[in-house]
């Protein structure tokens, strides 16, 4: 299939005229058709253009996985306007920084995430308006059905002139390392080239049906499960959240074919108690990163075949493991695509097989890169030097082209399927009164990833606890932001410019340090 000059509204009009009464988008709570999806996407397209949304407008999505996600996403494309999903469990400083960078005007909200909006609505710099999912409209904002019921029977006006594949439909934020999370910039090519690619990556088929149980703002939703689907003409099934213990029940009640994972939930899976269901389902392949040592035994006990990959939300998916293919064990397969890859020492040259360097990339066809980072010219000159991206992870190839990963240069934890941005976290920690600085990193995780640790340097005179300094953060950020192990430290080691050696802290390891989910002893305070 040619998507070479579509956009992502040109596409979706295709599939509802091919297969208008194929299944698209299904949920638990629910089942949309390529037309439906087309039809309900015009109908909210004309109401937002009643409210003044307009081409090269950002509006703001604070939404958890539904129906409302989609849509929005879907007519704001017809609009010409830019969609920037929020992680939904971000709250405080690091909601409105996320809001704030990326200057929306229109804001639309689930009416369970309205107070953490509330909260920090009046110091928004550029948000007048909200639309309201789920609930009745609270002051100043207007009912997601409001908006539906303006647009009913109207079709948006057409963009003149129209749209264009390299224009901008998504912000997708990915976390900063050395300081608040950048937005990178997806064109509407991005997101079809890059379906495309998952296609022929993973040998996907038409009669699939693909589940995701991650979050819609997450580009494992959205670009790597919806974005194929709608190429394929296949069925994206979005889970409304990842649980271990529901998992399996909810990949047969969407009759998945395939799903993803990432290295800490695939953990949990494998951990569960083997069942007599754990072969009670449709699913024939899994894709995701990292790759255990035991997937073949996973493979064996639940009946389906697991592939890695590697990518970042900047470039999507570029390098696949053949899915029928023989496993090399730790190797994240080999480029797949329109782009061009090399190993870089820290100077910018290529380095040898079997030498460790930084992954490169450039791309041999417009618009299937990120078009830099929303508001960061600099961060973006920086991460496009010498006319490649640089992706800041460290890896080594074969003498047969076969990649592996080796590890991030990126200041953040890896944490359960999030990427933290560990200056974010000390950001928050750092206003506690107790504290005088503090140092966030990444130590190694039973799970396969990372745990999030702080060492911090008391006021004198503090009695803070680590169990206090957590019940502190619990209340002002993510709930995967909070730190698992605490160390109290009387400084942090530094270089002479006063920048702290976070390597150091990262060989001491966790050992000794309090540790938020071991058990307390018998007779210990609470």
């Amino acid at each position: 299939m040619n998507l070479t000059t579509h956009t992502l509204p040109e596409e979706l009009r295709r599939a509802a005229q091919e297969t208008p009464d194929r299944p698209f988008l299904r949920m638990l709570h629910g089942e949309w058709t390529y037309r439906q999806v087309d039809d309900d996407s015009d109908q909210l397209a004309a109401g937002l253009q009643q409210l003044g949304v307009a081409r090269g407008d950002t509006v703001s999505l604070l939404l958890p996985n539904g129906i409302a996600f989609a849509l929005a996403w879907f007519a704001l494309a017809k609009l010409g306007a830019v969609t920037a999903p929020v992680n939904t469990a971000h709250q405080g400083a690091v909601l409105a920084s996320a809001i704030d960078l990326v200057q929306s005007r229109l804001l639309i909200v689930h009416a369970s995430l309205l107070p953490q909006l509330d909260a920090v609505r009046g110091s928004l710099a550029t948000v007048r308006q909200v639309i309201v999912v789920g609930g009745p409209a609270s002051e100043g904002c207007t009912a997601w059905d409001a908006v539906m019921d303006a647009g009913r029977g109207r079709v948006p006006a057409p963009l003149s002139p129209p749209a264009h594949f390299s224009d901008l439909c998504l912000l997708l934020y990915t976390s900063g390392t050395t300081g608040r999370s950048k937005a990178a910039m997806i064109s509407h090519r991005y997101v079809l080239r890059q379906g495309q690619c998952v296609v022929q990556g993973l040998g996907l088929r038409a009669d699939d049906v693909l589940y995701c149980p991650y979050p819609m703002f997450h580009m494992d939703s959205a670009i790597m499960t919806i974005a194929p689907a709608l190429v394929l003409r296949a069925v994206a099934a979005i889970g409304e959240r990842f649980s271990v213990s529901r998992y399996w029940d909810e990949v047969r009640a969407l009759q998945a074919t395939v799903f993803d994972f990432m290295g800490a939930t695939l953990t949990m899976l494998w951990k569960q108690p083997p069942g007599p269901q754990d072969r009670a389902h449709r699913a024939r392949l899994g894709w995701g990163v990292p790759m255990p040592e035991w997937a073949p035994q996973f493979e064996a006990r639940f009946g389906c075949r697991l592939v890695e990959l590697y990518g970042s939300t900047e470039m999507g998916a570029i390098i696949f493991t053949p899915p029928d293919g023989p496993r090399r064990t730790g190797s994240c397969g080999k480029p797949m695509g329109p782009w061009e890859v090399q190993l870089q020492d820290e100077d910018g040259f290529p380095v040898p097989p079997g030498t460790p360097g930084e992954l490169v990339v450039r791309a041999t066809e417009p618009s299937v890169l990120t078009d830099g980072y929303w508001a960061m010219p600099e961060a973006t000159l920086a991460a496009f030097r010498n006319q490649w991206f640089h992706t800041g992870d460290v890896l080594r190839a074969d003498d047969e082209g076969w990649l592996y990963f080796i590890g991030r240069r990126k200041d953040m934890v890896r944490r359960r399927g999030e990427n933290i941005s560990a200056a974010e976290v000390e950001l928050v920690i750092e206003t506690h009164p107790d504290i005088l600085e503090c140092a966030v990193y990444g130590v190694p995780s039973d799970m396969t990833e990372e745990e999030v640790m702080v060492s911090a340097v008391l006021r004198p005179g503090s009695t803070l606890l680590p169990q206090q300094l957590c019940d502190w953060c619990q209340a002002r950020m993510a709930r995967f932001m909070v730190p698992r192990h605490v160390r109290f430290v009387d400084s942090l080691p530094k270089t002479p410019t006063d920048k702290v050696e976070k390597f150091q802290l990262r060989q001491q390891g966790a050992a000794g340090a309090w540790d938020r989910e071991a058990p307390t002893p018998p007779g210990a305070p609470p």
